[in-house]
């Protein structure tokens, strides 16, 4: 009898952590594999805009840049809209989770309209960018460096750079911002992006299957680890901005569940240099531009022409 209920035990212990390794495994690939998931389409506001941007973009005189990634593995591109008078002033612009280059067309038209250069790239596993994990930022932000260097080659020493970024693409540019970045990079915006990958995802584990972040995240970094090639604990925007100098815009719509509000005041805390908080009433996430977008063309616009002069 103890040996029948010793099996027993031992199947449902087997059982209980095949079923756990399962919940990691499809989190893992649901979180980071390119395509394995969809965001769906954006909200009916956004999305008129959107298109009419698109269409824009589509036609406006551009060229396609090629990159490697800063490990050489992978071939990557990206969008470059020179300016209709020549300057030496670009923006580079950094996109949101399981989006691309083209679903920045408001912000390209946006900053094309202003004056600047744009550069938008496409990230690892994004567009028509190569690779297979999606790496929130973090390895990202070292691509980045790359494409900085490749505006200088191409632009001059004497080019001034500025950052911007949505979502994801917030986060990144406040990765990249705690690194060793070439003396053109003088601006930084960053629009709803997330303190730590691990607390997004903590927050999505959440909400979207009411399941709680532990033990589930810390076992899924171990299992996700040789894939992504780093730990996605280590992945922090507000750790990264405590080695930031450089003035950074921080914007958040005040409704923005998707990326709690709350962490562009943990974001906005640790940042080192000039700093400028913006919240946006009533904005959902990554809602804010398309609000109001004349009045964020101008709070980005008269922050971004303040340090590229």
């Amino acid at each position: 009898m103890k040996k029948r209920k010793k099996k027993i035990i031992t199947i449902i212990i087997g059982l209980l952590a095949i079923a756990f390794l399962g919940v990691n495994a499809y989190l893992v690939n649901y979180a980071f594999v390119r395509d394995s998931a969809s965001l769906g389409a954006p909200a009916a506001k956004k999305a008129k805009i959107l298109k009419k941007d698109q269409a824009w973009l589509k036609q406006v005189s551009k060229q396609t840049w090629t990159e490697k990634s800063y490990d050489g593995k992978l071939t990557l591109k990206a969008t470059y809209v020179p300016a209709t008078k020549k300057t030496n002033k670009t923006i580079v612009i950094a996109h949101g989770y399981r989006e691309n280059s083209t679903r920045m067309a408001s912000y390209i038209r946006m900053f094309h309209d202003l004056g600047y250069n744009v550069l938008a790239p496409d990230d690892r596993a994004a567009g028509r960018s190569e690779g297979t994990f999606i790496t929130f930022g973090w390895l990202d932000r070292l691509d980045y460096k790359k494409w900085l260097n490749e505006v200088i080659a191409k632009n001059g020493k004497n080019s001034e750079i500025g950052l911007f970024g949505v979502s994801m693409g917030g986060a990144t540019v406040m990765m990249l911002s705690g690194e060793k970045l070439p003396k053109q990079v003088k601006v930084i915006v960053e629009d709803c992006g997330y303190s730590s990958i691990y607390e997004e995802l903590g927050e999505q584990l959440t909400a979207q299957f009411g399941l709680p972040k532990e033990p589930i995240l810390t076992t899924a970094s171990w299992l996700a680890h040789p894939f992504i090639g780093f730990n996605f604990k280590e992945g922090s925007a507000t750790a990264q901005l405590k080695k930031n100098n450089l003035p950074t815009l921080f914007i958040h719509g005040s409704k923005d569940t998707f990326v709690p509000t709350r962490m562009v005041y943990q974001n906005y805390q640790a940042s080192k240099g000039k700093k400028e908080l913006w919240v946006v009433k009533g904005a959902a996430h990554g809602m804010s531009y398309y609000e109001d977008p004349s009045a964020y063309t101008k709070k980005v616009g008269d922050f971004m022409a303040k340090y590229l002069k």
